[in-house]
């Protein structure tokens, strides 16, 4: 299933900024690593830089990070509940050199607020497409990252920080070889 560009990078995100807190290393200590994330990801829009806007992201992305352990209809119950409590109302929009996409929250509104309703709509297009077993949790031993499937045959077991493929083919092959 191919999927927009904009709904790629906001999957990318949403599985980025999920991540950023594993393994008891905690990756978003200040707002000017938030900032250096949303720059990464293109994400514009109104943004505080405050240390409770920090932990308003920080406590959005457990919500976030529990959303790829639902069924399809607890995802969709879950994605219907974000949408309504930050009141999304779908619009086109084209700025700052981003060709024609979707936003439903104003550019103004609260951060959490924005990436909140981003990644339900992205993850609702992921609902509606049928594609909900692209949402998967790294397979390594070590490793409880969320992962987002892009391959054409729905292949990918690993997440792709940590070098967590590399280190289960070594461990394997070392298996084999005994």
């Amino acid at each position: 299933m191919q999927f927009t560009s904009d709904n790629n990078l906001a999957l990318e995100f949403a599985v980025h900024i999920a991540n950023t807190n594993r393994r008891g290393i905690e990756q978003l200590q200040t707002p000017d690593q938030l900032d250096r994330t949303l720059d990464e990801y293109g994400f514009t829009g109104r943004r505080d830089h405050t240390q409770s806007e920090l932990q308003e992201v920080k406590k959005w992305r457990d919500q976030l990070r529990a959303l790829w352990l639902f069924d399809e209809d607890e995802l969709t119950d879950a994605l219907n509940r974000i949408l309504a409590h930050h009141h999304a109302t779908p619009q086109l929009l084209e700025h700052d050199g981003y060709s024609w996409h979707f936003h439903a929250t104003p550019l103004d509104a609260p951060l959490v607020d924005r990436l909140a309703v981003e990644a339900a709509m992205a993850l609702a297009d992921v609902v509606r497409a049928g594609e909900t077993e692209r949402l998967g949790v790294c397979q390594a031993e070590d490793c409880d990252n969320i992962l987002f499937d892009f391959t054409k045959n729905r292949s990918r077991r690993f997440c792709a920080t940590g070098g967590c493929a590399n280190r289960a083919h070594v461990a394997a092959f070392r298996a084999r070889r005994g």
